[in-house]
């Protein structure tokens, strides 16, 4: 077995998820909670298969979106992975639609950082191990960096 990392691509003004999924509905599932969560929401949606032809499924009502999603499981490589990637929308406006899908078995990241995925690859195929989210901490939050954190959860809607 092999293990690798492989570095997400995706919008710098944009948010994605990556998670693993189970059933060839996946896609419809995802991009109609999508919808229902997020109506103003841009977005693209992609999911591997892992059986059959072991096509990369998308949807999503934005192209350059749909087409980021696609290459993020073509770069990643794993059967049964999701990708979405957003705009004008947060994964908290999203995620518990998302998680809440039948054929959602776990999330790996929600986020807006640059992210690597951790892949295994055996004989059989690739696997995801787990994700890079950001960076590590630099230090412990002071008084300054908690009000500077509660201004900014005020200036984006989720504190008053």
């Amino acid at each position: 077995m092999e293990l690798a990392s492989v570095r997400i691509e995706f919008p710098e003004d944009a948010n994605i998820i990556i998670g693993q999924s189970h059933f060839i509905k996946t896609v419809e599932d995802l991009y109609e909670a999508m919808i229902g969560s997020a109506p103003c929401a841009k977005f693209g949606v992609a999911f591997s298969e892992a059986s059959g032809p072991c096509l990369i499924r998308h949807d999503g009502n934005d192209d350059d979106l749909t087409k980021a999603a696609v290459a993020i499981m073509k770069s990643v490589g794993a059967g049964h992975t999701f990708a979405i990637v957003m705009k004008e929308c947060f994964p908290i406006n999203v995620l518990g639609a998302v998680k809440a899908c039948p054929e959602v078995c776990s999330i790996y990241c929600a986020t807006a950082n640059p992210v690597e995925v951790v892949v295994a690859e055996s004989p059989q195929g690739r696997g995801i191990l787990g994700v890079v989210d950001g960076s590590g901490p630099a230090g412990v939050e002071g008084e300054d960096d908690r009000k500077a954190r509660v201004e900014f959860l005020r200036m984006i809607g989720y504190k008053r």
